[in-house]
């Protein structure tokens, strides 16, 4: 049965990519994840934050002592631990390209231009087979009105991607007035591909310290209905790969995203809940499913019940939504 998958451009053996986790943090965890059968993998986001704090400290170390003694202008401190994160990222990233055979995706996570298209630069040198943007903000200011929102992050991406030669995935919220407009939109700034969507963690309340606290729920199956929509709609609307994340903890949930039109789907939650063993249970389930309806490639089923490809298109709309209050009713009923 042939798993194989294209997404970035990239061939993937299958399309089980193990998303942004801790898995993915390490070499080790790398190396586990590709020996269990992990068509690629993503590495951790590192923050707008960090890379800043980066070009804080290396400013610091080469201003240390300036102006003191003339000896001063040749010294340049050993900057701290806590400040090589940025650093390290790049080793880990070169690291892995080294170490494995599969895509090795790094991404970054900020809001705006900073040192990104430097560093955007200096992951590529890296080995980095593939970035991944992750455009992560809460629009939580009134005076900033969605166009000009969206305005800053189509900049963004223009602005990386012309600082690059590796593909460019885009992974974005669902949280746009016009969703399919905007992913058009950042296509034609420069996007390879488009990974929906970014699971906000929310804040959550301690009530013994009356302070906001943070809270992590790990995904269910049920929120790949989401992407599900999207992809499905998207699919060939866009000349871009389409990579599915959240909620995907079996080979059932791969399948309807395939079908949908994914090109990836992306694992993170169900490999920390289930183990890599997951990995190797959805490739054995998928080829029982694929032989048993005479698929010989995924490639084969890839979007055939996309909006595009289905004889219901407005299953994908507001019809849904109404076949679903109806159906919920007749059930209560009876």
């Amino acid at each position: 049965m042939d798993l194989r998958s294209r997404y970035l451009g990239l061939e993937l053996r299958t399309p089980l990519v193990a998303s942004s986790s801790p898995l993915t943090g390490t070499l080790d965890g790398l190396r586990r994840l590709e020996d269990a059968g992990a068509g690629a993998a993503v590495l951790p986001s590192l923050f707008e934050e960090q890379i800043e704090g980066e070009a804080l400290a290396l400013h610091g170390a080469l201003e240390a002592g300036t102006g003191i003694f003339a000896e001063a202008l040749d010294y340049l401190p050993e900057p701290a631990d806590g400040e090589r994160e940025a650093e390290r990222y790049l080793e880990l990233v070169a690291a892995a390209r080294s170490a494995l055979h599969i895509p090795v995706i790094a991404s970054l996570n900020g809001t705006t231009l900073g040192g990104w298209t430097r560093f955007a630069q200096r992951i590529e040198s890296a080995g980095a087979h593939a970035l991944e943007l992750n455009l992560y903000q809460v629009a939580a200011d009134p005076a900033h009105s969605s166009a000009e929102l969206e305005r800053r992050d189509l900049e963004l991406v223009a602005t990386v991607r012309s600082a690059l030669r590796i593909p460019l995935a885009v992974k974005l919220s669902p949280f746009f007035t016009g969703l399919a407009h905007f992913a058009r939109e950042l296509v034609s700034s420069g996007a390879s591909g488009l990974v929906l969507f970014n699971r906000f963690y929310q804040p959550d309340l301690d009530l013994e310290t009356l302070e906001v606290a943070p809270h992590l729920v790990l995904s269910r199956s049920e929120e790949i209905r989401l992407p599900l929509r999207w992809i499905g709609i998207l699919r060939r609307r866009v000349a871009a790969s389409l990579g599915a994340t959240s909620g995907v903890h079996g080979a059932e949930d791969v399948l309807k995203l395939l079908l949908a039109g994914a090109d990836a789907t992306m694992l993170a939650s169900g490999l920390l809940q289930h183990g890599l063993g997951l990995l190797g249970r959805i490739e054995r389930e998928l080829c029982i499913w694929m032989e048993e309806r005479e698929y010989d490639a995924v490639e084969q089923l890839k979007g055939s019940v996309s909006q595009i490809a289905s004889p219901d298109p407005e299953a994908f709309e507001r019809a849904n939504y109404r076949r679903t209050l109806r159906s919920f009713s007749s059930a209560f009923r009876s």
